[in-house]
């Protein structure tokens, strides 16, 4: 079944970098657009980047461009997100997915938490 592994969270200081990892399984990773998202508790998960099936197509919400790259090797079947320049308004749970959500599935998240 489909299974979407996020690691890479971390508490890091403003001003700091991560790299997350999206292992994902289950499906044909190469067929399928990509999204990470974040949701802070109490609100809503909010799409923080976007890749097309062979990553040559990209978007960002305007709240991460300049600061955020994500990337896909479809070989590993794994997505990537490159934050740099991180912000205390980035703490959050992160989130990779599908764009065609499997059965309302979501994986656990993986924390992201930005504080001097």
């Amino acid at each position: 079944q489909v299974q979407l592994v996020e690691s890479g969270g971390d508490l890091v200081q403003p001003g700091g970098s991560l790299r997350l990892s999206c292992a994902a399984s289950g499906f044909k990773f190469r067929d399928y657009g990509m999204r990470w998202w974040r949701q802070v508790p109490g609100k809503e998960r909010e799409m923080v980047a976007w890749i097309n099936s062979d990553g040559t197509k990209i978007s960002y919400a305007d709240s991460v461009q300049g600061r955020f790259t994500i990337s896909r090797d479809n070989a590993k079947e794994t997505l990537y997100l490159e934050m740099n320049s991180l912000k205390p308004e980035d703490t959050a749970l992160y989130y990779c997915n599908r764009v065609i959500i499997y059965q309302g599935y979501w994986g656990k998240g993986t924390l992201v938490a930005v504080s001097s």
